[in-house]
């Protein structure tokens, strides 16, 4: 009306006609207070989980393989750090897939992308392939009530503990807990994400613990000149038992397959 007092209302959804109040039970609360309880009500916990930056590590040597950074960021009480940014290789997150199998009973845990050497396409085609796939797996683990309750899918996401240091975690015989190792990390240079001069290759080189700076993909494609010999494009579960064996070339996959 000209010249009266202007007020703003929150009206709820769905809600008709005039609005005194938001009744809750057999009380009555003020619509401002009311207001505010539906927001908080609906507030619901987010987490976020990119698989990135694929790196070549030993590049030109026997032993190369392709890890991947995962940045993720959440508001969820799970989490003991909200933020946090690792490098995995893929035979890492087969093991991770295998003990959360072991620890989850009949909940089915999400499949990984596929193994296999015979690839139709460029090298960099494989990668971005597997990279969808390792990001889809970790979307899917992180929003399984069971699967969130493990340890180990904690100290993988937010620590750069190696799969035995996790191991020994685990059985108590480390001189840090679970919640000890990923605040060290996070309070670590390497744990904060920080963002890095550009990058023109799909997969560059790279220090497995100290690249994880970035929050977005700087890589361009078409950069690989030729087929490494990457020991995790063919590797069967029945390695995982022996991460520390040396790493089988390409060709020496391809006689046992």
């Amino acid at each position: 009306m000209r010249g009266g007092l202007r007020v703003a209302v929150c009206v709820p959804p769905l809600v008709k006609g005039r609005v005194t109040g938001v009744s809750c039970g057999k009380r009555c609360f003020p619509l401002r207070v009311g207001c505010r309880m539906l927001e908080n009500h609906e507030e619901e916990e987010l987490t976020t989980v990119r698989v990135q930056d694929p790196r070549v590590q030993n590049e030109g040597s026997w032993n190369s393989y392709v890890d991947y950074k995962i940045f993720l960021h959440t508001n969820s009480k799970a989490f003991t750090a909200k933020t946090s940014c690792v490098r995995r290789r893929y035979r890492e997150f087969v093991w991770l897939r295998k003990q959360l199998q072991k620890n989850a009973g009949l909940v089915p845990v999400p499949e990984l992308p596929g193994k296999s050497t015979f690839f139709v396409g460029s090298t960099d085609e494989f990668i971005e392939k597997r990279r969808r796939g390792l990001q889809q797996f970790l979307e899917k683990v992180v929003q399984n009530v069971v699967l969130l309750s493990d340890s180990q899918l904690h100290l993988f996401l937010q620590s750069q503990l190696s799969v035995p240091e996790i191991e020994a975690c685990m059985r108590g015989q480390s001189p840090l807990t679970v919640t000890e190792a990923i605040l060290h990390y996070a309070l670590s240079n390497c744990g904060w994400v920080q963002e890095e001069d550009g990058c023109s290759a799909v997969l560059t080189r790279g220090n497995r613990h100290g690249s994880c700076s970035g929050l977005e993909s700087l890589c361009g494609r078409g950069c690989l000149m030729s087929f490494p010999q990457w020991c995790d494009f063919g590797m069967e579960d029945k390695n995982v038992e022996s991460l520390d064996a040396p790493a089988k070339s390409l060709p020496e996959l391809l006689e046992t397959e």
